[in-house]
């Protein structure tokens, strides 16, 4: 069985006890280039004190749209609630829970708003119903109420992947700034990547994928996906390279994130046993799994191929051992962070940052030490970085140390 984001998602998990201290005098023990800028100095604060929610695995705000958050709840709901600390409630934004199985590490797992919403009044869930086991699905919703709500009479599939297995199912979503939807899926469960599929690009499996769903029925193949010209892909594989692929070689990315400054594509990958890293992606992107787990051979153990895309980061299980990926800081109130890429780990609860400009094998700082099941990081519209504690169902803040 998975050991690393299986944590992450599966019922009544316990909290796992982290050792070390907070701040900055807990420090990376992993090999590589340390930062050359001002090592920030953060806290963490709970907001939004009257709200809880069950299960949490994302958090939102629309684009352009400061005044509203969204969170994601693993058992089929998204909520939504004001933007304000004395919010005594969330109203329910959509409620799909009746087809989501929400088994191991399935669920409703994303949300992306159009770019343009609500004028288009369109938003995409990234989900998975029972199938054999699992199948995920990405669908489109409408929102017949200008914008307070998405009606689930609306849905419309826009592509769905079968899944062997009950983890190891990515499921986040985004747009990018190109207005084309970015969909991440894992290697299809199991452990060491059982079905050979994080190096087959006949399959969407281990993968992030970019779709034109504008341009389409029901989507496009964006111009610069490495196998555009092949056939689609039906049902997550084929007997081409999937054309839908745009970067592939992962096991299990858990949360992605546009800079909206630099528009590169971060992204966690969760390791196996021993490695997780933080990857910048890009267009045709091998990064190497299961032949490596970061930087380092898997499958060989020894003598593997080096012509990989490296991680940016990496960090061994001394430290965490299961990674969420989070967003740049574009923030006003932590000035020292500006332009680090925030990140977490689920099982020991630290934040990590490095410098968004970093070299591959930069080694990442500890920035904080939480305790806490940091499942999925939220940004605002102004930059700050927010991030949801699993076991509470509760939403904190990363702010400047006291």
């Amino acid at each position: 069985m998975s050991r690393a984001v299986l944590l992450l998602l599966i019922l009544n998990i316990f909290s796992l006890t982290a050792c070390g201290g907070s701040g900055n005098s807990d420090a990376a023990v992993v090999p590589g280039t340390p930062p050359t800028t001002t090592t920030p100095t953060i806290s963490t604060q709970a907001v939004f004190n009257n709200l809880s929610f069950a299960q949490p695995v994302a958090l939102l705000q629309a684009p352009g749209d400061s005044t509203r958050w969204y969170v994601v709840e693993k058992g089929g709901y998204v909520r939504v609630f004001a933007n304000d600390q004395n919010t005594l409630s969330a109203s329910v934004f959509l409620d799909i829970s009746g087809v989501v199985n929400s088994a191991g590490e399935g669920g409703l797992l994303g949300l992306a708003f159009h770019p343009n919403f609500p004028v288009t009044p369109e938003v995409f869930v990234s989900y998975t119903r029972s199938g054999s086991p699992l199948v995920s699905y990405v669908s489109r919703f409408l929102s017949t109420d200008s914008g307070l709500s998405l009606n689930p009479t609306t849905e419309e599939p826009i592509l769905t992947v079968a899944q062997p297995a009950t983890n190891h199912n990515g499921g986040d979503i985004a747009f990018g700034p190109d207005n084309y939807l970015y969909v991440g899926f894992g290697d299809g469960g199991g452990s060491g990547d059982q079905f050979a599929n994080g190096q087959d690009t006949n399959t969407l499996m281990g993968a992030i994928v970019r779709l034109d769903v504008g341009g389409g029925s029901p989507y496009g193949i964006p111009a610069g996906n490495p196998f555009e010209a092949n056939p689609v892909c039906t049902g997550g594989s084929g007997m081409d390279s999937c054309p839908e692929i745009y970067a592939w070689g992962l096991r299990n990315p858990w949360r992605f994130s546009f800079d909206v400054v630099t528009s590169k594509l971060w992204a966690a990958d969760v390791g196996q046993g021993s490695w997780e890293e933080v990857d910048v992606v890009s267009a045709g992107g091998n990064y190497g799994w299961n032949v490596r787990e970061g930087a380092h051979c898997f499958s060989p153990a020894a003598g593997c191929a080096d012509t990989f895309i490296e991680p940016i980061t990496e960090y061994d299980h001394s430290i965490g051992n299961s990674i969420t990926g989070g967003y740049v800081y574009r923030g006003t109130s932590i000035a020292e962070l500006t332009g680090w890429y925030v990140f977490g780990d689920f099982g020991s609860g630290r934040l990590f940052g490095v410098p968004e400009a970093s070299a591959t094998g930069t080694t990442a700082t500890v920035l904080e030490q939480t305790g806490l099941q940091i499942v999925s990081f939220g940004q605002a519209d102004d930059g700050e970085i927010y991030f949801l504690d699993f076991s509470s169902g509760t939403i904190r803040q990363i702010v400047d140390a006291p």
